[in-house]
């Protein structure tokens, strides 16, 4: 009894200090990257710019699952959508580096300038776990803009 009772208040606790270790059902695949890249470009495609830029900063639209979200950015290098660190939109991030000194945005725009759609590999804050991860990001260029999806690894 007395072991159920300690069972049961470090569970309590666990909920309290909100330490909940994501399961690998609750992290998205790269197919899933994938169809979340290619659903939101249809839906910009179908709504406009204005409309789909609104959806995709939304932090419980429907571009936002597990631990994929989509993110948007124009060629210029601004972030145009970003439902999980809504402070960077309207910023420019040519100059944002991940913690291995790459310059993220610079290098995601060349990529995209050489092929589309193309995959990128860098380190960035897992939103979920809030510690720096590797990912890998599906992007598609569609226009003066791109979206992408990437999955934390």
């Amino acid at each position: 009894m007395r072991l159920k009772k300690i069972a049961v208040l470090l569970g309590l606790l666990v909920l309290a200090w909100g330490v909940h270790p994501a399961p690998a059902a609750d992290k998205g695949t790269k197919e899933e990257a994938v169809a979340m890249v290619k659903k939101a470009v249809a839906y910009l495609k179908t709504h406009g710019r204005e409309k789909a830029l609104a959806e995709f900063n939304n932090p419980k639209g429907q571009f936002h699952d597990k631990d994929l979200y989509v993110f948007a950015g124009d060629m210029q290098g601004h972030c145009l959508a970003h439902c999980t660190m809504p402070e960077l939109v309207g910023k420019d991030l040519m100059d944002l580096k991940d913690p291995d000194g790459r310059y993220i945005t610079k290098e995601r725009l060349k990529l995209l300038r050489k092929s589309n759609p193309t995959w990128q590999t860098y380190k960035y804050l897992n939103p979920i776990t809030k510690k720096i991860e590797k990912k890998s990001t599906y992007l598609q260029r569609v226009g003066d803009l791109y979206i992408g999806v990437g999955v934390y690894r």
